[in-house]
């Protein structure tokens, strides 16, 4: 399990350096890798358990905050960390409840409503009060996260099967 808390600080660090980055009014680079960090929760998961992909969750908030604080700022920092601990948690909760499902069900629905609540607190608390579009950036982002849950579904069966 040490790779996929590694890969969860990745993802999550990167994230949080990119998202200072708007590609255009509607969208920020941090929504082409965050989507990813619902993957590694999801894998996890379903390979270990729900208790397992807590503790992803747990270890990998703590080392992308830390992170984080270096590469972006405290704000976004803390901003990231507050929405990350509550979507993921919500992501390993909804995952895990339909984990019975028919095998895209659990990855796909638990990602996309993940997602929504990331992307809310996210934008809301980070960028709050600043001249960031951060509404339209919000709206972008997770139109582009719902795509790459979607598209990441044929990677998941893949790997899913292996596992």
């Amino acid at each position: 399990m040490p790779f996929l808390v590694l890969a969860m600080v990745l993802v999550v660090a990167s994230a949080n350096y990119l998202v200072q980055f708007p590609v255009n009014d509607w969208l920020t680079w941090g929504a082409l890798t965050y989507p990813l960090s619902y993957f590694v929760t999801d894998l996890t998961n379903r390979r270990f358990g729900s208790g397992a992909a807590r503790r992803v969750v747990y270890v990998g908030f703590a080392l992308a905050v830390v992170a984080s604080v270096w590469l972006a700022s405290p704000r976004i920092a803390l901003a990231s960390g507050a929405a990350f601990l509550v979507s993921q948690l919500m992501d390993v909760a909804i995952f895990d409840r339909l984990r019975g499902r028919a095998w895209w069900q659990p990855p796909l629905f638990s990602s996309v409503l993940g997602s929504l609540v990331d992307t809310a607190l996210f934008f809301a608390l980070a960028f709050w009060g600043t001249s960031m579009p951060w509404v339209t950036l919000a709206i972008g982002d997770y139109g582009v996260k719902v795509a790459i849950a979607l598209a990441l579904l044929l990677p998941w069966r893949v790997v899913a099967r292996r596992g």
